[in-house]
Formats: C-alpha cells, sequence, structure tokens
C-alpha cells in the first residue's frame, strides 16, 4: 500500500532501475498547482529554490513560529522538513532519519531494513524500535509528511527543469554490507543488494572513501532522489554533495579502492 502512481513492488524491483517511470505522490502537484507554475516560467535556479522555500514558509505557514503563544506550539512549526533533513544528515539512524524513512514507507510503499540495526518484519524488535523513533519525531511537527511530499515533488520539476539525465552514478562508502543484504553475486565485485528504504550518497568517488573501506558505486533513475542538497543552496548546513535515494533492490559495483 502506498500514495503514489506506481506499486511498491514495481519501484522496489532491479529493473525499474533500468526502465524507469515517473513517481508522483498523489495529489501533490494539483493542490500546489500554482507553486509549479511559477517554477517553470523562472529561468534561475536560485530564482526557483527561493520561490520554493517562500511556497514552503506560506504553505505551512513555517514563518508564523514565534506567533505560537505555546512552547510546543512554536517548537511544532519550527521543526520544518529543513530541520529533518538536517538531522538526518548528521545521523540517518536518529527521530530524524526515522521519520524520513517513514515518509518512503508510506508514501513509496517500501519499509526500511535498517534502523540502529537490521529490521526484519513487521513483528520484530527492530522494526517496533523504529516505530517509536518515527512516532516520537513526527509528534514533534506540523504537517512534516505533507512537507516532505512537496520536497520530492520540488526536487523531481527542478532536476527536470535543468535537463538532468535519466540516471546518473553515485556513491556510498561502507565498511561492510551489514546494512544490506545481499540477494544475489553479479560476478567480479557485482551484487545485487536490498537498500535500505531511504539512503545517502555523493555523486563524488573520493569523498565517498572517507565514510569507508569500500564504495558501492549504482546508477540511479532520477526518480528516485528524495532530496539533493545542492537544489536548495544554503538551506542545508552541511553535506552539500549529498543526495538522499529511495532504496529497493539495486545492482551495485563494490569497489575497494
Amino acid at each position: 500500500m502506498n500514495l503514489c502512481n506506481l506499486p511498491p513492488w514495481a519501484i522496489a524491483a532491479p529493473e525499474f532501475n533500468e526502465n524507469p517511470q515517473r513517481i508522483e505522490i498523489q495529489g501533490v502537484r494539483r493542490f500546489h498547482r500554482q507553486l509549479f507554475e511559477r517554477l517553470c516560467s523562472l529561468a534561475d535556479p536560485a530564482d526557483r529554490a527561493q520561490a520554493f522555500q517562500d511556497h514552503m514558509d506560506v504553505a505551512f505557514q513555517l514563518h508564523q513560529w514565534s506567533r505560537e503563544t505555546s512552547p510546543l506550539g512554536r517548537k511544532s512549526l519550527k521543526n520544518s522538513y529543513l530541520r529533518f533533513l538536517r538531522g538526518w544528515m548528521f545521523d540517518a539512524n536518529s527521530v530524524e532519519g526515522a521519520v524520513l524513512k517513514g515518509w518512503v514507507e508510506s508514501r513509496i510503499g517500501i519499509p526500511p531494513t535498517f534502523h540502529k540495526g537490521p529490521i526484519g518484519d513487521a513483528d520484530s524488535e527492530g522494526y517496533g524500535a523504529y516505530l517509536v523513533d518515527r512516532m516520537r519525531g513526527t509528534a514533534r511537527t506540523s504537517a512534516i509528511q505533507a512537507q516532505f511530499d512537496l520536497l520530492y515533488e520540488y526536487v523531481q520539476e527542478e532536476l527536470r527543469l535543468r535537463g538532468e539525465p535519466a540516471a546518473f552514478a553515485l556513491f556510498r562508502g561502507v565498511h561492510d554490507l551489514q546494512e544490506h543484504k545481499v540477494l544475489a553475486e553479479l560476478g567480479r565485485n557485482r551484487k545485487r543488494l536490498r537498500l535500505n528504504n531511504l539512503n545517502s550518497f555523493t555523486d563524488d568517488f573520493e569523498r565517498a572513501f572517507q565514510f569507508g573501506t569500500r564504495v558501492l558505486e549504482v546508477r540511479v533513475p532520477f526518480c528516485k532522489v528524495f532530496f539533493r542538497a545542492d537544489l536548495l543552496p544554503g538551506a542545508v548546513l552541511k553535506g552539500e554533495e549529498e543526495v538522499l535515494v529511495i532504496g529497493g533492490d539495486f545492482d551495485v559495483v563494490v569497489r575497494t579502492g
């Protein structure tokens, strides 16, 4: 079960990465039609990024946090999508990370496979611990899932307007494959892995080696890019080269330097 135009089993399959289709979150572009019309009218990416952030401020009243009379009210508005992106970049196994993984699970239909430890089925202890973090994080916010819906559709629109290729190579540094289940050996240095439902990658091969002794190289269709930091310059304090990728099964090349 999900809230997009394609079934989860299709999006998660490795064949999808070779023949991707557009993913649309239900109702988002129709509800925010004026934003997308404005984005198409602006030639400068910086202007489009500003238009998106202005729209988020107004649509979700993020700028009105100081008018709230209660501490919880102020906190819920200050804990916007940017707070969660920054939290992920410091620690993907944080409360913020659980909320982002929860968005992928609810909208795309792909459940997480790792959060502080491997996650089994819905009855497992690991899944329960992930749900606790997800609920704790969601309780701090106002309409955070709807904010992520619009963020994903903005990223997709921006990639199209920039004329990005349909797929590109990305890299992820790892010390071992603990977070990823090996589904098949495909030959020398090649494996089929089940990636977590949301993963950090970079387009810089050398930088990926700073985070592990091995580097996973994957070819990612841009419809699986949930967020790319350079599309909102200055909005995220660190990790400007970071790319958050929706997971599933991928054929990867494991490079050891």
